[in-house]
This record gives structure tokens, C-alpha cells and sequence, in this order.
């Protein structure tokens, strides 16, 4: 499968266009930004399209994947940006999740959000330029985006990504490690569930089974969530369990 090298190339294959149309659907839907006049004076953010194809076990191709990113680099420190934060969750952090469902035979359970990083709102007014190969047909040649919400490849999607997850979190009465701020807890009656968010994949180990299932109709209210099951690979690792705990294998 050749991958686009350019958005020319990428407009006129039907496989490809298909992606791109619906990845504009999905921005547009989301509210990502709103068309205003140009404005002299202000710099703006570039994007471009990224394409990757996805495969299966079997190096089967499962799908294609088109995706609109900012350009960070064309982004300023201070106009643009001030604070970057990335919500990776750190070897010790899976460790402890690892742990307490090893020794406490509890199950692992995967969630994982879809275009995570674009639901965090920007706090900060930043323009970017149109998305390459679309906007210009209709008559926008002299319009601009005004991002309303985090964009792939900012500085600050990161950041405004967790913030938000952060406050949701808390508000369903969750309590932030303040030594690992990508582990969750909550404690109730005896019954605690754990969960670690590693960028927009979220692990989930508990003895409390309702609240996992309070806690996922929760997140499906506020995002466009999977729900794969139970744990099977994070990271790149493969999970499985037997008799004697957890088995851990990298895939390659």
C-alpha cells in the first residue's frame, strides 16, 4: 500500500479521500474552530494531513488513518503556548497498576477515547491557516481557523487534554496521585478501583465491579469511547493471565 506524499496525491484515491472527508467531519463536528476573516498582523498556526495504515496481526491492513496536525513548530512560546505537559504514564505507574492486580487477583480492563487530544478547549486565542486541500472551493480563500479546541501536534494538546480528563475525574469523586498525576483512585466502602490514562488508553483494575461500569457510562457521556475489554495489549506489551499472575511479552 503506497501512503500519499502530498494531499494532491491523497484527493484523488478514493480510499484516501474517504478518510480525510471523515476526519473533516469530525473536527467540524467537534467544534474544533470557527472561520473568521483574516486579520492582519496575526500569525498563524500550519497544519498539514498525515497519512499511516494500520494492520492487523496478520499484516492484514485493517484500516486507513488520515489525520489533521498542527505544525508545533510554527506555534511561539508565550503567544501560542506557555505550559506543556504530556499524559504518559511513567514505568513505576504501571508498575503499581500491575501489582495490585497481580497480588490481589484483580482484572484488567482497557478503555480508550477516541481523538483525545482534540477535546481540550484552548484557553489562549490562536489562528491557524486552512486545512490543506479543503475550505478553498467554497469560497474561503480569505478566511482563517480560530481554534476553539486542542489540535494534534500542539504544544499544548497534551495539557489540555488531561486538564480536562483531570476535572471529570475528579468530579465522579476520584482522587489524583499526587506523585503520578496519570493514576486515579477511588476508594468507597472498602472497595477501591485504580485507574492509570496513558495519552488517550486508559487501564482499569478494581474489586469493584459496578463502579467500573459507573465509571465507563460516565466517560461514554462525555466521550466517544471503545470499550475492548478486557486488557489484552498496552504498549506494545502483550498481556495475558494464567494460574501464576500476569504474563507480560513484547509484541513485535
Amino acid at each position: 500500500m503506497v501512503i500519499p506524499n502530498n494531499v494532491q496525491e491523497a484527493l484523488v484515491d478514493p480510499k484516501w479521500k474517504v478518510v480525510m472527508d471523515e476526519e473533516m467531519k469530525s473536527l467540524q463536528e467537534n467544534k474544533t474552530w470557527e472561520l473568521v476573516d483574516c486579520l492582519t498582523g496575526k500569525k498563524l498556526v500550519v497544519c498539514q494531513w498525515i497519512y499511516t495504515v494500520k494492520y492487523k496481526a496478520g499484516k492484514t491492513i485493517e484500516r486507513y488513518k488520515a489525520r489533521l496536525v498542527a505544525k508545533g513548530y510554527t506555534q511561539t512560546y508565550k503567544i501560542d503556548y506557555t505550559k506543556t505537559f504530556a499524559p504518559v504514564a511513567k514505568i513505576n505507574t504501571i508498575r503499581v497498576l500491575l501489582f495490585l492486580a497481580t497480588n490481589l487477583d484483580w482484572p484488567l480492563h482497557q478503555f480508550d477515547v477516541k481523538n483525545a487530544f482534540l477535546l481540550g478547549e484552548l484557553s489562549k486565542e490562536i489562528y491557524m491557516d486552512l486545512p490543506p486541500g479543503y475550505m478553498i472551493q467554497k469560497g474561503h480563500s480569505q478566511k482563517m481557523c480560530r481554534l476553539k479546541k486542542s489540535l494534534y501536534g500542539m504544544k499544548q494538546s497534551s495539557k489540555t487534554w488531561l486538564g480536562r480528563f483531570t476535572k471529570l475525574m475528579k468530579t465522579f469523586g476520584y482522587y489524583q496521585s499526587n506523585s503520578y498525576h496519570t493514576l486515579f483512585l477511588k476508594k468507597k466502602h472498602g472497595k477501591i478501583v485504580v485507574l492509570i490514562v496513558y495519552v488517550d488508553d486508559m487501564v482499569v483494575t478494581r474489586n469493584d465491579v459496578e463502579e467500573r461500569k459507573a465509571l465507563r457510562d460516565y466517560l461514554c457521556g462525555e466521550f466517544e469511547m471503545k470499550d475492548p475489554g478486557p486488557l489484552k495489549y498496552f504498549l506494545r506489551i502483550e498481556v495475558s493471565r494464567s494460574n501464576v499472575g500476569i504474563l507480560l511479552s513484547q509484541r513485535k
